[in-house]
């Protein structure tokens, strides 16, 4: 009988919207203290909570367990934003990453890095190009930590009515972790053959 892994990915539930709000809030608390003004219209109460469970209901979101079962991190992927991408980026080809967050308590197990790895495995088993990413275009230690990641800065675009806009985007496929990628649970378990564990063709910079 195998052993669950420390952590692992699973589908998000309805039931996990109150431990998600507790990251999202979290984090807000944390990009403050960074000196970034990201976030800073918290999305609390019955709207954040119905953005969530509509990613649920549409399996647009994940979540990573750890060993006592709590939530150390999320993810969502989403349809292509128009207001930052253009036609002829050919917005058919990405994967579009949302809402990554990662609990403090999960600081240094590079849970971000291996949540990415994981995004990309499956957008290149969509036959994808790209994994793309949009940020606020204030917080520059962020746009440090996704190019560090293999992100390239695509351009910047600053729409009045959006605080978002580094637009940058990486190769699918592309892993910085090859070889500790997050294993993946369906909803009956852990499941070898899930994108978490499909044999990819692997690229490394």
């Amino acid at each position: 009988m195998k052993s669950t892994p420390t952590e692992y990915l699973r589908p998000a539930a309805v039931e996990d919207v109150p431990a998600l709000l507790t990251l999202r809030t979290e984090a807000e608390g944390w990009l403050r203290t960074k000196g970034t003004d990201q976030w800073s219209d918290p999305e609390t109460g019955e709207r954040a909570i119905a953005k969530w469970r509509a990613s649920i209901d549409e399996g647009r979101a994940w979540v990573v367990v750890g060993e006592r079962d709590e939530l150390l991190a999320t993810v969502s992927r989403g349809p292509v934003d128009r207001d930052f991408w253009r036609d002829d980026d050919r917005p058919e080809t990405a994967l579009y990453l949302y809402k990554l967050i990662v609990a403090r308590e999960a600081s240094g197990r590079q849970l971000g890095t291996r949540v990415i790895d994981w995004m990309s495995r499956l957008a290149a088993l969509e036959g994808r190009t790209w994994v793309r990413i949009d940020t606020w275009r204030s917080n520059t230690g962020l746009h440090a930590y996704y190019e560090r990641l293999g992100f390239k800065h695509v351009r910047t675009e600053a729409p009045s009515h959006r605080r978002s806009g580094w637009l940058a985007q990486r190769p699918a496929g592309e892993l910085a972790m090859p070889h500790d990628l997050l294993p993946v649970a369906s909803n009956e378990g852990l499941d070898g053959a899930t994108a978490g564990r499909v044999e990819l063709p692997l690229q490394t910079s």
